[in-house]
């Protein structure tokens, strides 16, 4: 009893979390690496390699998507990136990334404009988008 009990909860804390995946139009045929995305999401980086502009889409501060990016590809937490864009800001070097409320969001602009790069929870990705990393 005690091991299907255990065998379930490692079960459902596998499929409770899902990952991140970064997304793009299906159009767009750059390859990216994880040191591309950071770069885009960080203002470093303004276009994709092929020479196209990205523009990189952030879910809002406090969403999970969020949280899990920017620990996992940004290698940063919240308040050390608040403490990056403040800086870029405030020195006229930067504008942070716009912000939507949702993977829903995220996915129909991503799908509607060539252009645009995001994150989504991997669970919610669709047909409608390619995708170009998973963390």
């Amino acid at each position: 009893m005690k091991k299907l009990l255990l065998v379930s909860t490692l079960l459902f804390s596998a499929s409770a979390f899902s990952g991140i995946a970064v997304i793009v139009h299906p159009s767009n045929g750059a390859n990216l690496s994880e040191s591309d995305i950071s770069r885009i999401f960080l203002g470093k980086m303004k276009s994709f390699p092929g020479g196209d502009s990205a523009v990189p889409i952030n879910q809002n501060d406090g969403a999970s998507a969020r949280n899990s990016f920017e620990s996992t590809v940004l290698n940063k937490s919240a308040s050390q990136i608040k403490a990056y864009w403040s800086k870029l800001v405030f020195t006229g070097k930067g504008t942070p990334p716009k912000e939507v409320d949702s993977d829903d969001e995220v996915l129909n602009l991503v799908k509607s404009n060539p252009n645009i790069i995001g994150y989504i929870d991997e669970s919610k990705v669709t047909g409608d988008v390619k995708v170009v990393a998973k963390f």
